[in-house]
């Protein structure tokens, strides 16, 4: 394992290459997500091996610094079966010990993460876990927005509604500091450098104070986080937010949209029509 500032060049390549081969639902982005990962907050201390067909990401959380984490495990179909997956993630959990982990999860580490956890039909990848000796400790799933010609994705008529309360939608440019800085006020650091970071950042205003936020991109191809502060709640900016970050994925070229890490269910499927479609498995184990 090497420091990750070091992961570049062919390095980083050889890496992506791995990450596409290996990482069959998630083929169209698996380059994203590598060099997602490879540019993290300053402040993390990740790190990363690549050997031939392999690649492993492993950092220390952000919030609890003797909890690691495997950010990334994948392992070309040539190689798999011989015993690789095995020795990279004995490979990380040394490299995290080394910097003072007692504990180590395959889980995401916000706000720079690829998933919540594992994928549940990357089986392959859960019962490798288990015969490591890691324990399935929480579930989380994401919810699946359809971006199609028939996907009704219009705000126009919102927007109006909430003109005539004095609020104002508008995407973020110059201004973005701004909304991170309303997104760190009331929620936390992760989600300020997620909505720093985002593709697409649109927020909601009234008499020069943010209202609410939505992003897009932070994570590729997903979208998320979003929030309302408590004096918004109620007025629907929300959906207005969520749709125009919708709008900009599908003209992005995106048939679909994942929504990542999701609480409320409900919302989301008034909203868009989303549904509930893919779980991941939170695994951890502890050092000894």
């Amino acid at each position: 394992m090497r420091e990750g500032s070091a992961l570049g060049g062919e390095d980083l390549e050889r890496a992506v290459r791995a990450a596409e081969a290996a990482l069959t639902l998630d083929a169209p982005e698996a380059g994203a997500l590598v060099r997602r990962l490879a540019a993290p907050p300053p402040d993390r201390v990740w790190g990363a091996l690549v050997t031939d067909g392999g690649v492993v990401l492993a950092s220390l959380s952000s919030r609890e610094p003797t909890v690691g984490h495997l950010d990334l495990l994948a392992v070309h179909p040539e190689r798999q079966g011989r015993g690789l997956g095995r020795e990279l993630v004995r490979a990380a959990e040394e490299w995290l010990r080394g910097r003072g982990a007692t504990q180590v999860r395959l889980a995401g580490n916000p706000p720079c993460y690829a998933w919540p956890g594992v994928d549940v039909r990357y089986t392959a990848a859960a019962c490798l876990a288990e015969s490591l000796g890691y324990e399935r400790y929480h579930v989380a799933w994401n919810m699946t927005a359809p971006l199609g010609p028939g996907a009704d994705l219009s705000t126009e008529a919102d927007e109006a509604l909430l003109a005539g309360q004095g609020v104002a939608v508008r995407r973020a440019g110059d201004d973005r500091d701004r909304v991170a800085a309303f997104v760190a006020e009331h929620w936390n650091e992760r989600w300020a450098w997620e909505a720093a970071n985002a593709a697409g950042l649109h927020y909601a205003e009234r008499d020069g104070r943010v209202l609410a936020f939505a992003a897009w991109g932070a994570r590729p191809a997903w979208f998320g986080p979003m929030g309302t502060a408590p004096e918004a709640r109620g007025l629907g900016v929300g959906r207005v937010l969520l749709r125009r970050c919708l709008a900009e994925q599908r003209a992005a070229g995106q048939d679909t949209a994942e929504i990542g890490w999701v609480g409320p269910l409900r919302f989301y499927a008034r909203a868009v029509g989303a549904r509930a479609e893919r779980v991941f498995w939170l695994y951890r184990r502890d050092l000894a």
